[in-house]
């Protein structure tokens, strides 16, 4: 007797499913092209993605290489880069435009146009959308830039937060601070962020060696 009420059990379960399965097919069958429309497009949309980033990356380059250029043909080769760096900025995947504007920044700066430099760096600054570490370094260069010249009350601002314990751009910071220190004569202050600075084991060598010959340089 179970043995028979099994199978009428298993029946009238095989019966049911027969129903919903005729009853839904249509929203089973959409479902599923769904699914397969949506894993098509992720897909397509990454190859898409992977494509821009390497027609950005190639374009980076040649940009950058003229930027590099010397000689006669410099100042055509920098204007055509500065123009490059522009449109990538304004079209190319995120992580290129903030490059771009920086290369495009330190080109100007080394071109000697502090203005357009100064301007772009502050603007990776205060972009919410770019890397935090970029944006980072675009207001350290932005402050060292303006240490001889700028106001003392603004750049300490924009140098701060930098300085932080653990910070990227820590050590670079407090060197600025330090030398705008000494720049509104708070010497025992800068004093005190050069010691710290060439006492860093952690801090690059480069770095510690400046901090010891402004010491040696302030202590006569």
């Amino acid at each position: 007797m179970p043995d028979i009420f099994d199978e009428v059990e298993e029946d009238l379960r095989a019966e049911r499913m027969r129903h919903l399965l005729t009853r839904y097919a249509g929203v089973v069958l959409t479902l599923a092209l769904i699914a397969i429309v949506g894993v098509a497009g992720w897909q397509g949309w990454r190859w898409y993605e992977a494509r821009q980033d390497r027609k950005a990356a190639q374009v980076y380059v040649t940009a950058m290489l003229e930027a590099e250029a010397t000689g006669p043909q410099a100042a055509a080769a920098h204007a055509r880069a500065l123009a490059t760096f522009d449109t990538l900025a304004r079209s190319a995947p995120p992580g290129y435009r903030t490059l771009a504007r920086l290369r495009a920044a330190a080109l100007n700066a080394d071109d000697g146009h502090a203005t357009a430099a100064l301007a772009l760096w502050n603007a990776v600054a205060a972009d919410r959308d770019a890397d935090p570490l970029l944006r980072g370094l675009a207001s350290l260069l932005w402050a060292s830039r303006q240490l001889d010249a700028g106001d003392p009350g603004v750049l300490a601002a924009r140098l701060r937060p930098l300085a932080i314990p653990g910070g990227a751009w820590r050590d670079l910071a407090e060197e600025d601070l330090a030398l705008l220190d000494l720049r509104q004569h708070r010497t025992a202050e800068a004093k005190r962020r050069l010691t710290a600075l060439m006492q860093d084991k952690t801090a690059p060598g480069g770095l510690r060696q400046r901090a010891n010959a402004l010491l040696a340089g302030l202590n006569g």
